[in-house]
């Protein structure tokens, strides 16, 4: 039988690798939705080429302009619009499974949609499990549906724990970003383009930030600690520039599993996608002898603070996760927009987590009253911090 597949965030770098993948299976998977922000063109693209019997985006507008389009090719695509629009589709009984793969806080309820429909859940969203872990992983197992992880890390960790047992330590790598050996004195003065020119990885723009500053690893810890259970303090994240070995899992006999491979979605995709079989998914076999090295670091704390602030979140509990999330995201907006200097971001995030005292986060109303309130407090401090930068200036 076909899997009847909803892609939320099609136009996305995950999207697009999953399609990839989708297109070279047409004897597995079919596209019942596709949904977007705001990037008409490609999702107008893809539903010409995928055919969905649904395609959603933000706007009325886009909506519009998106139905006429399609129409006029010949498509009997529904067009929808709004966020309603996406958990609706995420819900819907055709489809039996949901690529969640929006970006930031807007993936939150429509990924819980999915999960109290019993769906099949691909997760490429952290925010999800960064806000409201407890909840979204106690509504998977209540409906009983299945989350499988695509984060290259998360998925090598759930490869690594397949029918060995309980691990006693969960190793994430990460490349170190743009800026690993830049003199850490000069990183205030970083642009956005800099730090959005990943070495290793194609990803957008706010993913590419949270890279530079280490904030998607600190992300990644906290999906971690709920995706398998772990507690923090056997949760390490090692500096592995190759972004050859994508994680790894350590045993109390002295093993350590690793899963490999060279740095392309496609792989953890194809492999959720198919789970538990093996497709091919496009990416070339690994060589290792071109390789020559696999080189690991400790992680500097100083040259990036963003992961300590994740373990002290997870310590603290409650919402302080979804206070990090929201503050992350106003902070890395700030700077993409110009309004405050890279080293600023950690730094607004630290001045929200000491300025609040988040609750609890057991509904889904507690969680964005807290998300609410700290992108309230991060407003405030990068307007702070805008207001030193000026008066600097005059002086």
């Amino acid at each position: 039988m076909l899997q009847r597949l909803t892609l939320l965030g099609s136009t996305g770098s995950i999207g697009i690798s999953t399609l990839d993948v989708v297109a070279r299976h047409p004897e597995r998977f079919s596209v019942f939705a596709l949904c977007a922000h705001r990037n008409l063109n490609l999702l107008a693209e893809q539903c010409l080429q995928f055919a969905p019997e649904y395609a959603a985006i933000g706007s009325a507008a886009n909506a519009s302009q998106l139905k006429t389009r399609l129409a006029c090719a010949g498509l009997r695509t529904q067009v929808l619009y709004g966020e309603a629009a996406l958990a609706a589709l995420a819900a819907d009984s055709n489809c039996d499974t949901v690529v969640a793969a929006i970006v930031g806080a807007a993936g939150l309820a429509p990924t819980l949609a999915a999960a109290r429909a019993g769906k099949r859940i691909l997760l490429a969203n952290k925010e999800a499990l960064v806000m409201s872990g407890a909840l979204l992983m106690e509504t998977v197992h209540r409906h009983q549906a299945t989350l499988l992880p695509i984060d290259s890390e998360h998925n090598a960790i759930y490869q690594c724990l397949a029918s060995h047992g309980a691990a006693d330590q969960i190793i994430l790598t990460a490349s170190g970003g743009p800026f690993r050996t830049r003199d850490a004195a000069s990183l205030a003065d970083v642009t956005p383009a800099e730090a959005c020119a990943h070495p290793n990885w194609p990803m957008g723009r706010k993913v590419s930030v949270d890279s530079a500053t280490m904030m998607n690893k600190a992300l990644e810890v906290i999906e971690a600690h709920w995706l398998f259970n772990m507690p923090a303090h056997c949760i390490e994240v090692l500096i592995h520039p190759q972004s050859i070995v994508h994680s790894m899992v350590h045993y109390a006999d002295g093993s350590m599993l690793a899963q490999l491979g060279y740095p392309d979605m496609r792989t953890p995709i194809a492999h959720a996608l198919a789970w538990p079989q093996r497709i091919p998914s496009g990416v070339a076999k690994l060589d290792l002898t071109s390789i020559a090295a696999l080189n690991f670091e400790r992680l500097d704390p100083v040259r990036f603070p963003a992961l300590n602030l994740a373990f002290n979140a997870l310590q603290q509990g409650g919402a302080a996760s979804t206070v990090l999330n929201a503050a992350n995201e106003i902070a890395v907006d700030a700077f993409l927009r110009g309004r405050t200097r890279f080293t600023a971001i950690t730094a607004v995030i630290e001045r929200v987590l000491e300025r609040f005292e988040p609750g609890a986060a057991r509904t889904l109303e507690e969680v964005f009253t807290a998300d609410a309130r700290a992108r309230q407090l991060a407003q405030e401090a990068v307007s702070a911090y805008e207001h030193c930068a000026v008066t600097r200036r005059k002086a």
